[in-house]
């Protein structure tokens, strides 16, 4: 179905039905109803490929170290790192930590509620960059994830295969409630996900949806258990990790030098620590 094929009597009952599935099945969250822009930003970041339940405790833990930009920006990277420990990503640990030091540099520690201002900020994409002004700043502006694909699919293309998101966007910026975007995000949030848990995933009809690969002895893995190896015990030679984690030193060789350019890891007459 094009947004020309479909009529204002159809969006009006699809916006209703949305809502009124919310005011029955509304999921109580800490980063709701929450005005932070930081802490709205951390909770965006951090649900990034990550199940609420595992988030749950790390954002409490996060914003009870790393209470403002201010905070986080002066704590140093290992403590950073190890806060962040158990969500997995640590991309996401370092684009925060990154994001508060410019942030602190070049705009006083302020999150902006501009769009492009936010897509400037490490690890932000145009989903978090969207979901921090709807959710924080109250400023309407659609954007398409998996539950939100899977609620738009579900009802305007409940047959077809392989639907582009150019199809899914018209009509996803033509029912996005101005009035009230912040409960519209969580409105079809939620009902993305009761939709999945009814056992039907509608996303995976969508041309953009890909299939996440094993984290069972995938590069990811392997990253993550060196970088813990060096949070317990810096300051060691290479061959010290590959024995702890049971890599292969060639492999430990070639994983500790990609963390050193992606600014995780230090070097220093040949022993390894935590950047910072």
């Amino acid at each position: 179905m094009s947004l020309k094929n479909a009529p204002a009597a159809s969006l009006a009952a699809f916006r209703e039905d949305v809502w009124a599935h919310f005011r029955a099945n509304r999921r109580e969250m800490p980063w709701r109803d929450v005005d932070d822009p930081y802490a709205v930003l951390v909770s965006e970041v951090m649900l990034q490929q990550t199940q609420v339940a595992r988030v749950l405790p790390a954002y409490e833990r996060w914003l009870e170290a790393f209470p403002d930009v201010r905070s986080l920006s002066a704590a140093p990277l290992p403590a950073v790192l190890e806060c962040w420990q158990g969500l997995g990503y640590n991309r996401r640990a370092l684009g925060l930590k990154r994001s508060a030091d410019q942030l602190v540099a070049r705009g006083g520690g302020v999150v902006p509620d501009d769009f492009d201002a936010l897509r400037a900020l490490p690890g932000v994409g145009p989903v978090t960059a969207a979901a921090v002004l709807n959710y924080a700043f109250r400023i309407p502006t659609p954007f398409i994830e998996t539950n939100v694909r899977a609620v738009y699919i579900d009802r305007f293309f409940p047959t077809a295969d392989l639907v582009p998101d150019r199809a899914l966007r018209p009509i996803v910026e033509e029912t996005w409630d101005r009035d009230d975007p912040r409960g519209w995000g969580y409105a079809l949030m939620d009902m993305g996900v009761a939709i999945k848990r009814a056992g039907q995933d509608p996303s995976r009809r969508s041309s953009s949806h890909r299939r996440q690969s094993a984290f069972e002895g995938s590069r990811r893995q392997a990253r993550a258990r060196l970088l813990r190896a060096v949070l317990g015990e810096s300051g060691r030679a290479s061959r010290t990790y590959a024995d702890a984690t049971g890599l292969p030193v060639e492999r430990c060789d070639e994983l500790l030098d990609e963390l050193l350019r992606e600014g995780f890891l230090c070097l220093e007459q040949g022993r390894w620590s935590i950047s910072g």
